[in-house]
């Protein structure tokens, strides 16, 4: 099977550091990136065997994690997300089959590699729904000033037989984070959470 890609978006949402702010880091630049897929499984009802769209969507996270760390420019990458919804012909189950370790390894080689397990969320919508895509540390889950994520709103996607896959980058954590826990700079123990 190939996923076939008919669309895709790049948002970039670049924070900068206020005025009178204490956190001297660089500006918060966060990328999303979208592909639109066709669902293989959409106004089929139940589909038990979903493993042939799990190998299909690695080539889908290889073009949208190129599309994401281009986006991202010059700026280091420190946390990641993933997300999908899908369209009200399919199941929920069809994006989460898209969005397995499979579609997110090349994600992990585009960054630099990650330790830590990539956050995701997904839900079923129509064109136009709305979808927070959770982030964080892409090496260490405890590292608390990178729990972060970004709002998307796809217009006229997706379809009813379609299945929006998204990708979320940044190259830090929130500005003034100051909730305490473990600082990106004492990642030390090197096995996803610590």
């Amino acid at each position: 099977m190939r996923l076939e890609l008919r669309r895709s978006f790049v948002m970039v949402d670049q924070i900068e550091v206020p005025p009178g702010s204490r956190d001297t880091g660089p500006p918060l630049r966060r990328v999303a990136v979208t592909g639109v897929v066709a669902n293989p499984y959409a106004g089929q009802g139940f589909v038990e065997d979903l493993s042939a769209s799990i190998a299909a969507s690695e080539a889908v996270g290889r073009e949208l994690s190129a599309m994401a760390v281009a986006a991202m420019g010059a700026h280091a990458i420190e946390s990641y997300g993933k997300g999908a919804v899908v369209g009200l012909a399919g199941e929920q189950e069809h994006a989460n089959a898209m969005l397995t370790t499979i579609f997110a390894e090349p994600l992990r080689a585009a960054v630099g590699g990650g330790l830590a397990w990539l956050p995701s969320f997904t839900k079923r919508g129509a064109p136009g729904t709305m979808i927070d895509v959770p982030l964080a540390h892409k090496d260490a889950l405890y590292v608390r000033s990178h729990y972060d994520g970004m709002t998307l709103m796809l217009p006229d996607a997706p379809q009813a037989d379609e299945v929006a896959l998204i990708i979320v980058i940044a190259n830090r954590g929130r500005i003034d984070a100051r909730v305490g826990g473990l600082k990106a700079a004492e990642i030390s123990k090197r096995d996803g959470l610590r």
